[in-house]
């Protein structure tokens, strides 16, 4: 019967997270990404964070990617918890000052501000592997057909 009892609260805390997690629709975290001031930050587009969050978490906030050196990534940008973040785990720089964990949610303001804190890093977005084989170089037009905004898909903007 403890089994059992165990495997409820197990259930009880796995639903209390997955309720804060979010899956984003294209359109509805452009949108947030833009209200956010993305638009144009060190250069980049809308169009090249949301390719990049698709070939990182497709748009999944609870998605977490264990690396073979012990390190996990994080959220919907996927941040590394060696240089981004405290996993209580592995070791880390820990350069935005927050647990991993709280990338986990719905709430992306604090995913946003330490994405930007990569991107303003000498890498820029090309601390993601998968913005630089997916997105570089790439028309990024396709990432804001529908959604109605200001934001302009190719235009570099300077910062």
């Amino acid at each position: 019967m403890q089994v059992s009892g165990t495997i409820v609260v197990i259930l009880v805390i796995l639903v209390a997270a997955n309720v804060e997690a979010k899956i984003y629709e294209r359109c509805d975290l452009a949108k947030k990404l833009e209200a956010a001031g993305l638009e144009g930050f060190n250069g980049y587009t809308i169009g090249d964070w949301l390719c990049m969050a698709h070939y990182e978490s497709g748009f999944d906030t609870s998605f977490v990617n264990h690396n073979p050196d012990g390190s996990s990534e994080y959220g919907i940008f996927q941040l590394n918890s060696a240089w981004w973040c405290y996993n209580g785990v592995t070791p880390t720089e820990n350069l935005c000052h927050m647990d991993c964990h709280e990338l986990l949610n719905r709430h992306i303001l604090d995913d946003i501000m330490c994405a930007k804190e990569v991107v303003s890093s000498e890498n820029g977005m090309s601390a993601w592997d998968s913005w630089k084989q997916h997105c570089y170089g790439h028309d990024l037009s396709e990432w804001l057909k529908g959604c109605h905004m200001n934001a302009k898909p190719n235009k570099k903007v300077d910062s």
